[in-house]
This record gives C-alpha cells, sequence and structure tokens, in this order.
C-alpha cells in the first residue's frame, strides 16, 4: 500500500491545515484518548523577525483540529535551538495560544536529562527531557524551509535538532557546551534520532516559506500551501520535491532504514496534485519581493 500525503491550498493557514487533515484517514487512532505533543518550529526569533518559526495561528489550528477527537491532553513542546523557548513563544504570540486554548506548554530544553542511545550516525547517545517519551503521539508542525547542510528543514530535522537539550549542549547547540557530533554528519544524525523518536504525523506548512537561504535569513513568502502525512519521511519527501531539492540524503536513507517512503512513485498524494503544488509554490514565490 501506497503512504498516503495530502496538499491542501488556501490563504488562510486555519482553514489549510484542517483541510489537509481532513483528507488523512486514521487519525482517530493517533488523537482520541492521547497525550498528544505538537512540536512547531521554534528555533530562533526577535522582535523584528519572526520568519524562521511557526506562526501563532498555524499551532492555534492544530491545537483545534486534534481537539475534535477527545485528546486526554494536549502538549506544546519546544525546544528552541538558538534561543530560549519561552522567550520565541512569546514573540510568536503562542504562549497566548497556548494560555487561551487551555494546553500545556514544556520546554525540553530543560532539565532533568537522560543519555538515550542512537543505534545510526554520528553520535552514539544523546542528553533528553525524558518527558518526550511520556506523550502517545508526536506531531511535528515544521515549516516549509531550505537547509543549508541538511538541505531541507521539515518535519524529521524540526524534531531530530530539537530533542538534543539546548541547555546542556548549547545555545545554539554548535557553541558544543558539551561535545557532540550532531554537525559531523547531520543527515546521519537526522536518521539516527527519527529511528529513537517517530513522527506520527507530519504537518508542513508554507506560512512563511523559505527559499534561497535557511534555516534563517532566507526569502520568505507564503506559499499557501501544506502538506500532511502519517509517513513522515513521505511528508518531507514531497516537500522537498515543492521546494526544488530532488535529492537529500536523509530521505533517501530514512527509506532504506524503513522509517517510512521516500520514493515519490510509491506514494499517493490526495488533494492538490504534486504539479500543481509546485506551480502555486513557484508562482507565489515570484510574487514576493
Amino acid at each position: 500500500m501506497k503512504s498516503k500525503v495530502a496538499i491542501a491550498r488556501n490563504k488562510d493557514v486555519e482553514k489549510a491545515i484542517p483541510d489537509a487533515l481532513n483528507l488523512i484517514d486514521g487519525l482517530s487512532e493517533l488523537f482520541e484518548a492521547k497525550h498528544v505533543a505538537i512540536k512547531p518550529n521554534d528555533t530562533w526569533a526577535s522582535s523584528d523577525d519572526l520568519t524562521a518559526c511557526t506562526r501563532a495561528d498555524s499551532v492555534r489550528a492544530t491545537i483545534q483540529y486534534v481537539k475534535r477527537y477527545n485528546p486526554k491532553k494536549i502538549t506544546v513542546t519546544g525546544g528552541a535551538g538558538a534561543a530560549e523557548t519561552d522567550e520565541v513563544f512569546n514573540l510568536l504570540g503562542i504562549d497566548k495560544v497556548i494560555s487561551e486554548e487551555k494546553v500545556e506548554f514544556f520546554d525540553h530544553n530543560k532539565p532533568p536529562f537522560k543519555a538515550v542511545k542512537l543505534e545510526y550516525g554520528p553520535q552514539k547517545e544523546v542528553m533528553v527531557n525524558p518527558k518526550v517519551f511520556e506523550y502517545d503521539t508526536l506531531v511535528s508542525l515544521a515549516q516549509h524551509k531550505v537547509h543549508g547542510t541538511a538541505t531541507v528543514t521539515l518535519t524529521m530535522k524540526n524534531i531530530a535538532m530539537s530533542y538534543p537539550a539546548a541547555d546542556y549542549y548549547g545555545h545554539p547547540r554548535y557553541t558544543q557546551k558539551h561535545p557532540h557530533n550532531f554537525f559531523k554528519d547531520m543527515h546521519g544524525f537526522i536518521d539516527g534520532m527519527l529511528m529513537k523518536f517517530p513522527i506520527d504525523l507530519g504537518i508542513i506548512v508554507g506560512h512563511p516559506a523559505m527559499i534561497e537561504k535557511g534555516p534563517i535569513g532566507g526569502k520568505t513568502f507564503e506559499s499557501e500551501l501544506v502538506i500532511v502525512s502519517k509517513d513522515f519521511v513521505a511528508a518531507d519527501s514531497v516537500g522537498a520535491k515543492i521546494i526544488g531539492k530532488d535529492f537529500v540524503k536523509h530521505l533517501v536513507d530514512a527509506e532504506k532504514l524503513g522509517l517510512g517512503t521516500a520514493s515519490l512513485s510509491d506514494i499517493e498524494i490526495v488533494g492538490i496534485s504534486l504539479d500543481e503544488a509546485i506551480r502555486i509554490f513557484n508562482e507565489n514565490a515570484k510574487k514576493a519581493k
């Protein structure tokens, strides 16, 4: 059976997210009576630049959709790489959404820390907050962006480079407060992390999308697209193709490792077709300054 990826288009992200999710079967199994964690992209933000992160309305739309299934608990879990998570959430207005929606907030950059063995990649173990193991369902709510090292920063990187506790490794993590090999082979590290911390539902949002340079400081624009799949490798493969990346090493290797489907010929796309999504993405990119 082919992996299913849904693509929806709407200028209003609070309509685009549920439109895409409505095209995916079996969500009750992920949400009903479950502790659902939603992980937005929260790498870095300032009062002058919010473009690298997931916007508050995207988080709100995701929370409200999950609530339809009567989850046991919803936690918005964060781990900013180059800043303090609570400060980033405050700048983005995500803290206000968390309060208004009466869900929980957790910063997995903070102690206590637990060493977790990794079976693949350049890092043999990683320090994480053990609370991340308490989630029944992990939703990676990622931005549609390119990345200078990882090629793309979509649902997989959103988890892999956030779960390693920045209070332990440093803000940003490349400062190496404690030594690590994350950047020696980032593609391998991403795959090793996702073997240990698989995503149950991947959501990629082009609100905004970022091209040319990333994960911070690139050209941003509203793509009007949302990509969703229960197969996070498939979601990222479709996202990579739309953003113009035909080869992403950690996606190809993830398929070989059995993490999901990277081959587009083995992916069923519902909603907007892939060719139409590429056309919309490129058209909106050209309109941007």
